[in-house]
């Protein structure tokens, strides 16, 4: 079988969950939800007035956090704006790095900037998980640069603030397109599947269910989320069920001898369904807790 990126054996985070950087008292108790990881955020959730107190709080929280149960991202403000210059002379000054798994970065949009900064950033921390986040019409333009700049880990999609640019309604049909584009940037860059954008609805969660189901049906890996409620729905969503585990198991024990082209359930199955098979158990091993909740 081919071998490729999407097809590894490296757990990509599917969880990520926003956190207001001026409210440190939610900090830990984020983290103890159980995302896949936390971002500490320093952009849209954070008045004006209250970006230096959001750095502060991030820096104690750092220093005083030696380890944490998932990991940690920090999502900057614009790098078209003032307060970028001052978040990276921050960025620089902060001790342990290694403590800063990854970085977002909002609102992509021109790849020879981006790059620049994804290099200075890695010159800062050289493990870190850079991910742009896609959410203007210029972004959308230029996602195939955007995707291929050297060193970045990931896209996402600000589905909120697209909507806002290009003044569209916030529905599946206004952001097909879009996320379409993504996905297939993505893909063609060797990328990890991209993280879909947040469902506002915070106690509506058959929303999303919904929601995160769609965005996995066109070929996102990971979802956005901005309430801890969010993420348990948000996390099956993007894993096999089991019927679907139970089904990968009958096909891969049906091309036990070899064979490439085999009959399960009353349907031909060849090798671009046995890869699928063998990608959810892969996914199944990997989240091994989560499926097996879902299972119960």
């Amino acid at each position: 079988m081919q071998s490729d990126r999407l097809s590894s054996h490296i757990r990509h985070a599917i969880s990520y969950l926003f956190v207001p950087g001026n409210r440190p008292e939610r900090f830990s108790k984020a983290v103890e939800a159980g995302p896949d990881a936390v971002i500490l955020d320093l952009e849209d959730a954070v008045h004006p007035d209250s970006k230096a107190a959001a750095r502060a709080a991030i820096w104690a929280w750092q220093e005083a956090t030696p380890s944490a149960a998932c990991e940690r991202y920090i999502r900057l403000n614009s790098a078209s704006s003032s307060l970028f210059r001052q978040d990276l002379t921050w960025l620089s000054d902060m001790r342990y790095p290694e403590r800063c798994n990854g970085i977002f970065l909002p609102k992509a949009e021109c790849p020879e900037a981006l790059a620049r900064v994804v290099e200075r950033l890695l010159q800062w921390q050289p493990e870190l998980k850079i991910v742009a986040i896609i959410e203007t019409a210029k972004g959308l333009q230029q996602v195939d640069s955007i995707a291929s700049i050297q060193g970045l880990a990931r896209l996402a999609f600000g589905s909120l603030d697209f909507s806002l640019d290009i003044n569209c309604s916030q529905t599946p049909e206004a952001f097909l397109f879009a996320r379409n584009r993504i996905v297939l940037a993505s893909r063609t860059a060797d990328l990890p599947s991209p993280i879909d954008g947040v469902t506002p609805a915070i106690s509506d969660l058959a929303t999303v269910v919904k929601d995160s189901h769609y965005a996995r049906s066109l070929g996102f890996g990971a979802k956005l989320c901005i309430h801890p409620s969010q993420l348990i729905s948000v996390q099956r969503a993007f894993l096999p069920d089991s019927r679907q585990l139970a089904w990968a198991e009958r096909v891969m024990s049906a091309v036990a001898t070899g064979s490439h082209a085999v009959q399960v359930d009353g349907e031909m199955v060849d090798l671009p369904l046995i890869e699928h098979a063998q990608r959810l158990l892969d996914a199944a091993s990997r989240y091994a807790p989560i499926v097996r909740a879902d299972a119960c």
